[in-house]
Parts: structure tokens; sequence; C-alpha cells
């Protein structure tokens, strides 16, 4: 199984995930091409700008006005991209499976990343449950998709203590990565592929059209 598990459906997971993404990016340019109005509204300079200033914390006024859901969505983010990529046990497997050597993380960096990641998800559930303006409009769907992103973290961290079998943690850990990396075109955790390009546009139409900035 555990051979399966890091061959086959790592594979899979991959093949899924590069499909899934090429076809949604091709629609979402279809879509866009379809409208007439969005191609001509780009700008590099406007596209750029706001990106640009999106990806600074605290860069808008609404990050600015909840500076604690600033703190924890950046960091929630951040340590969910760069820990599985630069985790040492990882770079072994790149190694090992492509050749690929790449920087990996001190082990008690990527502890506390992890730690970040599961701390700031229970934040998030608690927001989801005793927020009125999020808990109404929170359905089933976000519930799975939070749990699809958070899993791999919690079954590793599992697995690296030792509270349970270590076989069966890390079958758990490979198998919620694998659909982690699967669900990603086909659930809102899409928002990874269409950021740049979203808000590249709202940019341009600010920009551009109203003479004004989006933040």
């Amino acid at each position: 199984m555990y051979e399966f598990a890091r061959g086959p459906l790592v594979w899979i997971a991959f093949a899924v995930f590069f499909a899934g993404a090429a076809y949604k990016l091709w629609r979402m340019f279809a879509l866009a091409k379809k409208e007439r109005v969005v191609f001509p509204y780009m700008d590099l300079k406007f596209a750029a700008r706001s990106v640009a200033h999106w990806l600074v914390p605290f860069g808008s006024r609404n990050m600015r006005l909840h500076p604690g859901m600033t703190l924890a969505t950046f960091a929630f983010h951040i340590c969910l991209v760069v820990t599985p990529i630069f985790l040492m046990a990882h770079n072994v497997l790149w190694h090992e499976s492509w050749g690929v050597r790449l920087p990996a993380l001190p082990e008690h960096v990527a502890d506390a990343m992890t730690f970040v990641v599961i701390l700031v998800a229970l934040f998030l559930v608690a927001r989801r449950m005793f927020t009125p303006a999020v808990a109404y409009v929170t359905y089933w769907s976000d519930w799975v998709v939070l749990l699809i992103a958070v899993g791999p973290f919690i079954t590793g961290f599992l697995a690296t203590q030792g509270w349970f079998p270590y076989d069966a943690m890390l079958l758990l850990h490979i198998f919620s990565g694998a659909l982690w990396l699967a669900a990603i075109p086909f659930t809102r955790l899409s928002h990874m592929l269409y950021f740049v390009f979203t808000r590249a546009y709202m940019g341009c139409e600010f920009g551009g059209v109203r003479n004004a900035k989006d933040w």
C-alpha cells in the first residue's frame, strides 16, 4: 500500500491537478474573451500594481481594519504553501523521484509552520461557528474544503509525534496530500489559480476605467 501511495497515487494526483488547472484556466480565458470587455481593460501597470499591493500585509484598508484576521490569513497561506515544498522529508522524495534538490527547512521551523496552519484552522473553524455574518454564509462544502486543506498537516504532525501507529498515519498523510493536490482545481481552493488574474482585472478596471485604486 505504501508503494502505491508513494508512487502511482502521487502521479495520479499531479496529473489531476495539472489537467484540472489547465482546463480551469483555459475556460476562464475563453469566458473572458467571450465577454469582450476583459482583455481591452488589461494594462500591465495597473495589473502589476494591484497584484503586488494585495500581496503586502496591511496594504488595503480592509486589512488594516481587521489586523488579527490579516495576520492569521497571511500566516496560514504562507505556511500552507511553503511548508510542503521545502520540508526536509519531501525534499528527499523530490530528489529520489526526480533528482530535484530544493532548500530544506530546519525541522523545528517546519514543525512551527505546521503548528501555525493547525492553529489558524482552529481559529477559522471558531470564526465560522460563532461569527454570525460568517456562519450565515458557511455551507457544508466550506468545512470539507478546510478539512482537505489542513488534513495533510494534521496527519503529518501526528505521524512525526508518534502518538499513533506511524505507518498508518504516514499512509493517511500521503492520501490526504494527494487529495489536497487533486482537489485544488475543483473546489474553492482554486482561488490559488485565479488570484493573479482576478486581481489583475480588478486593478485594471479601477485604474484604467475608474481612475481609482482598488484598495
